[in-house]
């Protein structure tokens, strides 16, 4: 199983939308320490392998619009993306930033997928100008060498769909399976889209155009399928990877609201952070995913979009879309 992010959209102000849709057709606790004196509630207990990140982070300037987030456990960093700047940031614990990709080609980086077997980081490459009806987009994904930054590919994913002139498109987050095959999502088209180890794109699967829907933070699970949330209503797909055309909707008590980025957590729940309620609502299933129930919410102030694991940690990203002020990584605590 993938500790994947997820992935991710420009927040709710931009993308949400009212209309549900309907489905497509057819863990263990850190070891305790020798006894000590009475815990202290607000500490935070390091765990084995503490990667030794502050709860907190604040980026030395603001600006830059970091949407998607991810942890290099081979290098051991957090990076994130840039919406406004298009290069792939190393997050230093003191809040000084380092560009780790710096490409012409990046426009807007939005979702972002370390992919340590292969070395590779991949990106999702999109223009957020297409929110402000500014020219059409773009749905690319990019690749690149996780250690040295250098550009492996640059994939055209929109150019598989032959749509018409005025289409618009935004390729919003990216995950990988366990044979390398990239997915993608695209919020404009809502498609789904493959990428094959020769960086060969297709259409993996389309949803049926309907009012509101926008895919957006996207997941694989090592049985062979992904999750993928729709940031329109709040609920969550099933794709099977063998058959997309088997997509169901993951039964949940109510939807999460404002649902943006997901990704793995080490006990094997999935984290869905809500860009429009300050939350990070924790996810398990014991169906295979056929439906979850809640088993854990984080709260915090300010909003954030995605989110990355870090050990037994989970990690958001809080981009200030409106203002200048410098973006923060916090630490999610679950209650």
């Amino acid at each position: 199983m993938t500790k994947r992010n997820l992935g991710s959209a420009l927040g709710v102000a931009i993308l949400l939308a009212g209309c549900t849709p309907e489905p497509e057709p057819p863990t263990t606790p850190a070891p305790e320490a020798a006894p000590a004196p009475a815990a202290q509630p607000a500490a935070r207990a390091p765990a084995a392998g503490d990667t030794g990140i502050p709860d907190s982070i604040v980026a030395e300037r603001g600006g830059f619009i970091p949407e998607g987030i991810e942890y290099d456990q081979l290098n051991g960093r957090l990076l994130t993306g840039s919406l406004s700047e298009g290069s792939i940031f190393e997050w230093h614990n003191d809040g000084t930033l380092t560009a780790v990709v710096t490409d012409a080609e990046l426009v807007s980086s939005v979702g972002i997928e370390v992919d340590e077997p292969r070395n590779r980081l991949l990106v999702a490459n999109s223009d957020s100008a297409v929110f402000q009806g500014q020219g059409n987009g773009q749905a690319k994904l990019g690749v690149y060498n996780l250690t040295t930054g250098e550009r492996l590919a640059m994939v055209d994913l929109g150019a598989t769909l032959n749509a018409d002139a005025d289409a618009a498109f935004f390729c919003n987050d990216v995950t990988v399976a366990d044979d390398g095959t990239v997915y993608a999502t695209d919020t404009r088209q809502n498609v789904i889209y493959g990428v094959d180890s020769n960086y060969q794109p297709s259409v993996f699967y389309r949803f049926a155009p309907r009012e509101g829907l926008a895919l957006n933070g996207l997941v694989h699970h090592a049985d062979g399928y992904l999750l993928v949330a729709d940031l329109g209503s709040g609920n969550i797909y099933k794709v099977p990877v063998a058959d997309p055309a088997a997509t169901s909707q993951v039964m949940l008590a109510e939807p999460v609201a404002g649902v943006d980025g997901l990704v793995w957590m080490a006990d094997g729940r999935l984290a869905a952070v809500s860009n429009s309620t300050s939350s990070v609502v924790a996810l398990m299933s014991n169906d295979d995913w056929a439906s979850a129930q809640v088993a854990g919410v984080a709260r915090f102030e300010g909003q954030a979009t995605t989110a990355a694991a870090v050990g037994d940690d989970v990690y958001v990203v809080q981009p200030h879309f409106a203002d200048q002020e410098p973006p923060m990584i916090l630490r999610a605590v679950f209650e």
